[in-house]
């Protein structure tokens, strides 16, 4: 009898690691397929991360009532279609829901939208996010998580233009977002970013993560009830780093980096315009004891209701100084 058991549970064992050599086998990778042929499918479970990269969500450690693991990213029960390799979306209008991206995702459609979607890109012979759409117009990205199969200095979550994003989760990456003219991000969850200790994109030196970075010439970049939270990220830069115009930071929850939030003209030489910080809440993790940093020739043209969020009283005045 107690042979009989000893090969039951090897045939289970067996079984079981069939199954998980299966799941991790992949086609190779392939560029800008024409279609969006069907592959393997996975139900998202209620409660529970669609990573399997262990990379860690944190819900306990956000403020209550901002955005956090639960309330951003794939929503439960959505079912997955696995699709492996390179894609470009470049049909005008397409809407995309509930794909599994296990290669780098460009579009260059106009108004293309993502629902329920997950980026994890793939391996990355040169600097590039799991998302592009610098060179698309008005897309949308809605319930997507963006969390690299394999994080490397390389690799950003989205570099973005006319784009609207919401509800969405970052993780794992470099930057979260690196922001251009257009760019909203609302409602979503930016955290637990990839520190590394030499990055080529920096000379060799250390990473330089950012939650949000917008570049200068570039304007029109809002963040609108977001988690920024780059605390539990090693020795990162700002939760926001800009250098655009026409900057709206408005009711987030923000923490992390040397300073908070970094913004700076010396890109440009001339100073900003339309600069605005308002109603935050702030975390007392940056490296400086700094909520908000501006360059010499940068004013808020708004700057009211930014609290210490433990607390609720008026963080100090931005710190000066390029």
């Amino acid at each position: 009898m107690a042979k009989t058991w000893w090969y039951v549970l090897a045939a289970i064992a067996a079984l079981v690691l069939a199954v998980t050599i299966a799941r991790g086998t992949g086609e190779p990778a392939r560029t800008a397929l024409p279609a969006l042929e069907p592959g393997p499918t996975t139900t998202v479970p209620p409660g529970s991360p669609t990573a399997t990269t262990g990379l860690p969500r944190h819900p306990n450690a956000v403020p209550p009532g901002f955005p956090n693991a639960t309330s951003t990213g794939v929503r439960p029960g959505t079912r997955l279609t696995v699709l492996t390799g390179d894609r470009t979306f470049a049909t005008d209008g397409e809407i995309v829901e509930g794909m599994d991206f296990h290669g780098f995702v460009e579009v260059t459609g106009r108004g293309v939208t993502f629902r329920n979607c997950v980026f994890r890109g793939g391996v990355a012979d040169r600097v590039r996010p799991l998302l592009d759409t610098e060179h698309a117009r008005d897309t949308v990205i809605e319930d997507s998580e963006f969390r690299p199969a394999h994080p490397s200095p390389s690799v950003d979550g989205i570099w973005a233009a006319a784009t609207k994003i919401y509800r969405s989760e970052f993780t794992g990456t470099v930057d979260g977002v690196k922001a251009h003219t257009g760019t909203l991000v609302q409602d979503s969850y930016i955290h637990d970013l990839s520190w590394f200790a030499a990055d080529p994109d920096q000379g060799g030196g250390a990473t330089h993560n950012d939650g949000v970075q917008a570049f200068a010439d570039q304007r029109g970049v809002h963040l609108v009830h977001n988690t920024i939270d780059l605390s539990t990220t090693e020795d990162p830069n700002a939760a926001v780093q800009s250098s655009a115009d026409d900057l709206r930071i408005e009711n987030n929850y923000l923490n992390g980096g040397g300073c908070v939030v970094n913004i700076d003209h010396t890109p440009l030489g001339r100073p900003l315009t339309g600069q605005r910080i308002t109603g935050n809440r702030f975390g007392r993790d940056s490296a400086y004891d700094c909520p908000i940093l501006l360059s010499s020739r940068t004013k808020l043209t708004g700057g009211t209701g930014n609290v210490w969020h433990d607390t609720g009283d008026p963080i100090p005045d931005p710190e000066r100084h390029d």
